[in-house]
């Protein structure tokens, strides 16, 4: 059966709808950097998305080329997950989204390398005729952070984020954002298949005792 991170790791991809503290390992990605709207047709979040699918894939079934990966095992492709912020907030501010700054990321295996993932880009490039330039093989340490199962629409994600936050200041804990430290999001849901009530969205915040 293929190794699948959701289910090996529920403790950071199935946390109930209610806060609660995780110390999160480091973890390879593929990541696209970016600006805007994500709702944007055709715009720049969409473009990145499918770069980033087309990588992911090319890993996934490497195993029917003749390129080798040492430590392969089969593995279901993780969900698209997201860092945000904007200039000059802490969190987001769902109200704006042409503020948006993002880095839209798919994890790796970890018997992944960069030689491997270096092969991936450059074979997609290839095969789907895309420009693949703007992928980036990334490293994230998040460390101690709080986060919760939000369920429903993206602009209903501050409700969850202020259950979040009075978890903290009952629990002496404080968020922590910086340059390094983001809003994060997973998405378990595929939003062109199921109704926007139904979504269901980790989100993840970086935090620290007080």
């Amino acid at each position: 059966m293929a190794f699948d991170f959701k289910k090996e790791y529920k403790g950071f991809y199935m946390p109930k709808n209610k806060p609660e503290i995780v110390e999160v390992p480091a973890a390879n990605y593929i990541a696209v950097r970016g600006n805007g709207d994500p709702n944007e047709e055709g715009g720049a979040y969409q473009q990145a998305i499918s770069v980033l699918y087309a990588v992911a894939y090319t890993l996934k079934m490497s195993y029917k080329t003749d390129y080798r990966i040492e430590g392969f095992y089969d593995y279901v492709v993780p969900p698209l997950e997201g860092f945000w912020w904007q200039d000059g907030i802490d969190g987001v501010d769902y109200s704006d989204k042409s503020a948006f700054h993002w880095i839209s990321v798919i994890r790796l295996p970890e018997f992944i390398t960069e030689k491997d993932f270096d092969w991936a880009v450059e074979t997609a490039e290839k095969k789907k005729k895309l420009d693949c330039s703007s992928v980036e093989f990334l490293t994230v340490e998040e460390g101690l952070c709080v986060q919760i199962m939000h369920l429903g629409p993206f602009d209903d994600e501050p409700a969850s984020v202020a259950l979040m936050d009075r978890y903290l200041e009952e629990n002496g804990y404080e968020n922590d954002f910086s340059a390094g430290r983001l809003h994060h999001e997973i998405y378990l849901s595929d939003a062109r298949k199921v109704a926007p009530e139904k979504w269901k969205t980790v989100i993840r915040h970086p935090i620290r005792r007080k």
